[in-house]
């Protein structure tokens, strides 16, 4: 039920430039995707192929069916973008920005739904005003307001929340959930990754322009996730005790601490096995404490290790 369909994609600007290099995705109907990358991996080339903006060097992409490049028409119709940055007319107020958007479409006036977005997007007490007079907060609500005023199937967000407050985020993250639930499939590209361990189903990772992981989130997170159990003792001790080497344990806080570390697919002998262990041992301790790595320390760890 792909919605998107990318193939053998890549893009070789005038310069020399590799900015894709024989990237094949598929993106699945009403799901929210987070497109993850460092700097410069060519997250926004990608959306900018797909969106018709830049135009590609091979490969072929294809929206709810339509070719971008054969049936473009047809290809943007169904696509929205919310862009980086905040390209609006400073001198045109928020009702007329965003019913004109949706005239660029060929799509007769429904000012029933551009009322339901401004709405939504918590802009109707803003609709007379000039969008110069906006925060840049609103702007970029306004921006997403443009992106949905032709009801696209398809919903593009290029680093959302770059530099708007937590109140306004945590808005935008109901928002999504609520078009997701209604049928929008969103992509979204984000610096914020904890906006992704939110929010995605599937997670993407673009390094260099060749995509070098697609998985979804939960799974990411149970194949590549740790887990560390830390054991606060009652007695500090020099080193770990040979009969606990198998268990992998590390030694911490002058010797207060002890550390197990552990993959989410249990591959190690389990924590029943290393507490039956420490008390063969006679090793007591007084307290303990779990914690898990994030999708941020995964993400990292992948870009690190490709690298």
């Amino acid at each position: 039920m792909a919605i998107i369909a990318i193939s053998n994609l890549s893009k070789v600007y005038a310069s020399g430039l590799v900015a894709l290099k024989d990237v094949t995705l598929t993106i699945e109907r009403g799901e929210i995707f987070a497109l993850l990358g460092p700097n410069g991996a060519g997250k926004s080339t990608l959306i900018n192929i797909v969106c018709g903006i830049v135009t590609p060097s091979a490969g072929t992409v294809t929206a709810d069916g339509h070719d971008i490049l054969g049936d473009y028409r047809a290809a943007r119709r169904r696509i929205g973008l919310v862009p980086q940055e905040l390209t609006t007319d400073a001198f045109e107020t928020v009702w007329n920005t965003v019913s004109f958007t949706r005239g660029l479409f060929g799509l007769r006036k429904d000012p029933a739904h551009i009322e339901r977005v401004l709405r939504d997007l918590s802009l109707w007490e803003k609709r007379d005003s000039r969008i110069m007079a906006l925060s840049g907060g609103m702007k970029r609500r306004v921006l997403i307001a443009k992106a949905l005023s032709h009801e696209p199937q398809i919903l593009f967000l290029d680093e959302p929340t770059a530099g708007v407050d937590v109140a306004l985020r945590q808005d935008m993250w109901r928002l999504v959930r609520r078009l997701r639930d209604q049928g929008v499939t969103v992509i979204l590209t984000t610096h914020y990754i904890e906006e992704a361990e939110e929010m995605a189903d599937r997670i993407g990772v673009i390094r260099r322009g060749q995509i070098i992981l697609v998985e979804g989130k939960a799974e990411l997170m149970r194949k590549l996730g740790r887990k560390q159990l830390s054991l606060q003792l009652q007695a500090p001790l020099a080193e770990v005790p040979p009969a606990l080497a198998e268990h992998g344990l590390e030694l911490a806080g002058d010797g207060h601490e002890l550390i197990y570390t552990y993959d989410t697919k249990g591959e190690r002998t389990g924590i029943t096995g290393l507490l039956t262990a420490l008390s063969t041992a006679g090793i007591r301790f007084s307290d303990l404490r779990t914690s898990q790595s994030s999708l941020e320390d995964i993400f990292v760890d992948l870009v690190k290790e490709r690298a």
